[in-house]
């Protein structure tokens, strides 16, 4: 255990990518806030030899080790030297793949990276990833049928990193900003079976938000676009807009990316479910 202001280290080691190793590390690390931790990310790892070199380099700077490794070998020579140095470790996908090879009554494969493979899935996400590219900001508004997805919002709202986020989970998002005194396309008036959402946020943290961006630019940070009381009949005007055809309002003030791309596919299912 590290002592005095040594801060912790943790190793995370994968024969694949390591993507879903180093999500569940980042999503659990995030519930200790203050703690100095160090991690050390080991991908890729795809023979013994190669696990006791990264072995020797864990040695130098002892801590948790995290993994997911498929191949026995490998990990028997991970497991071997943790024992050896008296590290502790955890099998990241062991419990999970357990259940699941009880609940299904069948053993797992153990294929390296079976979820990287570029199957129908993988070509659908990069077909959508183009889509919601050349469909950003309002771009090619006669091709609002083609979309799963439509986000309707002021500007600020983080239209653009969620429609890339949704958009690599395969589904195909279109953006359009709502601006004061300029019309939105006409054709949103007239969409027809497509799901389309409205995000919106408190004009307090508008207002930080624009003037933040504003001052980047080197930009004058006084005017409609920053005014307190514009923004709130803004805001105002986009729910009304989006309320008077139906469609759901998600406030993204206090949500992350993640958490406002979740609220929107979970309306999403509803409105399949009752499609």
């Amino acid at each position: 255990m590290p002592t005095g202001d040594a801060p912790f280290h943790i190793h995370l080691v994968s024969d694949s990518t390591g993507e879903t190793l180093e999500a569940i590390a980042s999503a659990a690390l995030v519930q200790f806030e203050g703690v100095d931790i160090n991690r050390h990310f080991w991908p890729l790892i795809r023979t013994p030899m190669q696990m006791q070199n990264v072995m020797a380099d864990i040695c130098d700077q002892p801590g948790l080790v995290m993994y997911t490794l498929v191949n026995p070998d490998i990990r028997r020579a991970l497991e071997d030297g943790c024992e050896a140095a008296q590290l502790p470790m955890l099998s990241i996908l062991d419990p999970v793949i357990s259940t699941l090879a009880g609940f299904l009554g069948r053993e797992a494969s153990h294929r390296v990276g079976r979820q990287h493979m570029m199957d129908s899935h993988y070509f659908d996400r990069i077909d959508a990833l183009h889509f919601t590219m050349a469909h950003d900001d309002g771009q090619l508004p006669g091709e609002l049928e083609a979309a799963d997805i439509i986000l309707v919002g002021v500007s600020r709202t983080s239209k653009t990193p969620t429609s890339i986020y949704l958009a690599n989970k395969g589904y195909k998002t279109a953006n359009i900003p709502f601006v004061p005194s300029v019309p939105l396309p006409d054709e949103l008036n007239h969409i027809k079976n497509r799901f389309v959402v409205g995000l919106t946020t408190s004009p307090e943290r508008l207002v930080q938000i624009r003037t933040n961006r504003l001052r980047s630019l080197n930009e004058d940070q006084e005017g409609a676009y920053t005014d307190i009381a514009q923004i709130e009949e803004e805001v105002k005007a986009c729910r009304r807009y989006c309320s008077e055809r139906g469609w759901p309002v998600i406030d993204v003030t206090r949500r992350s990316i993640e958490e406002t791309a979740a609220a929107i596919l979970g309306r999403y299912q509803s409105w399949l479910d009752r499609s």
